[in-house]
């Protein structure tokens, strides 16, 4: 939803995303990447494919892009119009990753204790459970944490909940990095940028 940049701006990229997806024939699920800057947008790629990040959007429109994906790859169309697609409230979605929080190695092995958060607005998406083992070879990605609210403080709120009952033991995560995160100031504010959480890092020990 892009609370920083203005509206105007945010509906002229989506304009130009379907004129794209129009021209190239596009059909199916996908996402646009850009850059913004100095009040411009620079495209950066489409992916044609889900995001990791989809939930986030799902947690805004209540459109479960999954069920729409499939049923679009079955040759049915679209259910929904532009105009029936509505916003409500803020969404953060942390990736809980199986890595050191400061250096960012991996870290495989087993997890010895397993509990995730629950609760309104809260939506956790994983396939690993208690005594499973995180191997070395592939992706360090072992769940999603996504949070809605009313607000952004209110999804703030809740996330700062949910991290606090999230408890993985027997490998490191990066837990203890988003409960350091969503105390700041700046992602509180959306005062950041690509550098922030560069500066951050080496700033704190």
């Amino acid at each position: 939803r892009a609370p920083v940049i203005p509206r105007r701006l945010v509906e002229l990229i989506r304009d130009r995303c379907a004129a794209a997806c129009k021209k190239i024939g596009y059909r199916c699920a996908g996402t646009f990447e850009f850059l913004y800057d100095g009040g411009e947008f620079y495209f950066i790629e489409m992916n044609t494919r889900l995001q990791v990040e989809h939930p986030v959007t799902e947690a805004i429109t209540g459109i479960d892009l999954v069920l729409e994906q499939l049923r679009v790859a079955s040759g049915a169309q679209l259910t929904l119009k532009q105009s029936d697609i509505t916003f409500s409230g803020h969404a953060i979605e942390c990736r809980i990753n199986a890595e050191n929080a400061r250096t960012f190695r991996p870290s495989p092995g087993k997890i010895t204790y397993w509990h995730p958060p629950g609760g309104l607005g809260v939506r956790v998406d994983s396939g690993v459970y208690q005594g499973y083992s995180i191997p070395p070879y592939y992706d360090s990605l072992i769940g999603k944490l996504i949070v809605h609210g009313k607000t952004r403080n209110e999804c703030l709120m809740r996330l700062k909940r949910a991290l606090g009952e999230f408890v993985i033991d027997g490998i490191e995560t990066t837990i203890p990095l988003f409960n350091e995160l969503i105390r700041q100031p700046d992602i509180a504010n959306g005062l950041y940028d690509i550098h922030w959480l560069e500066k951050f890092l080496g700033k704190t020990p």
